[in-house]
């Protein structure tokens, strides 16, 4: 039994006060609980949306996976797990520029929409993670190539190619591009926050009394599971209409 219970991991301790654990513990939980839904209700839609629902699965449950050693990370430092969180932005965020390519195939959407998107979020990233964790005396500079990266993504779903084939296929996909476009919108703006929040800049004084890590993660639980169940959603809707 002792050695039972000397090869149980170890589980760090959280005060009361300890924000930044309780929304890393709360984001995985939340976002594992998210991954085993979309799985789980794969067999329930067309062939034809099981990828997107296997996409959003996938964006949580890489999430979860992080954000249980981000915790941890957390607890053992009480430093911000910069290097982690970037690494599952990078797998996660093209991903989540995917689920816009999928849902407007229908509507005769190129893989050179997908690249492009992708292209563009990892040099928003890159970026940022050089900002934010390599030249911090100019993080100003690369959270300015970062934002424009991010404003031509906002410029291509809201008014771009991907406006004109979402327009085109109307009905339900259109409402749920329209819905997506506004996650990228609002929900993706809190990334910015938290990055002026933990930088040093001439933006010091608006954000930085802010946590970055609360705020981050309480953005990554919002925007990653809300995207999953607008694309849930749609395929409940294509799905009914068959």
């Amino acid at each position: 039994m002792e050695n039972f219970l000397a090869s149980l991991p170890l589980v760090a301790k959280l005060t009361p006060d300890d924000y930044v654990g309780f929304t890393f513990f709360v984001g995985c939980m939340a976002m594992m609980a998210a991954s085993a839904f979309f799985f789980l209700s794969m067999g329930s839609f067309d062939k034809k949306w099981r990828t997107s629902i296997l996409v959003s699965g996938l964006i949580t449950f890489i999430a979860a996976v992080h954000y249980w050693y981000m915790r941890d990370y957390w607890a053992a430092f009480e430093e911000s797990p910069t290097f982690f969180r970037y690494v599952d932005w990078v797998l996660t965020v093209p991903l989540m520029c995917v689920e816009f390519f999928l849902i407007l195939k229908v509507a005769g959407a190129k893989k050179s929409l997908m690249w492009r998107l992708i292209f563009l979020s990892v040099i928003m990233l890159v970026t940022g993670y050089l900002g934010e964790a390599v030249y911090r005396d100019q993080a100003w500079l690369w959270g300015l190539i970062s934002g424009i990266a991010y404003f031509v993504i906002v410029y291509d779903i809201w008014l771009g190619q991907a406006k004109k084939l979402a327009e085109s296929a109307g009905g339900a996909v259109l409402k749920a591009h329209k819905t997506l476009c506004w996650f990228v919108l609002v929900g993706w703006a809190i990334y910015p926050i938290g990055y002026m929040a933990g930088t040093p800049g001439w933006y010091e004084g608006l954000f930085g009394g802010l946590d970055l890590d609360v705020v981050y993660n309480i953005g990554d639980a919002i925007n990653k599971i809300g995207f999953g169940l607008v694309v849930y959603g749609l395929a409940v809707s294509k799905s009914s209409e068959a």
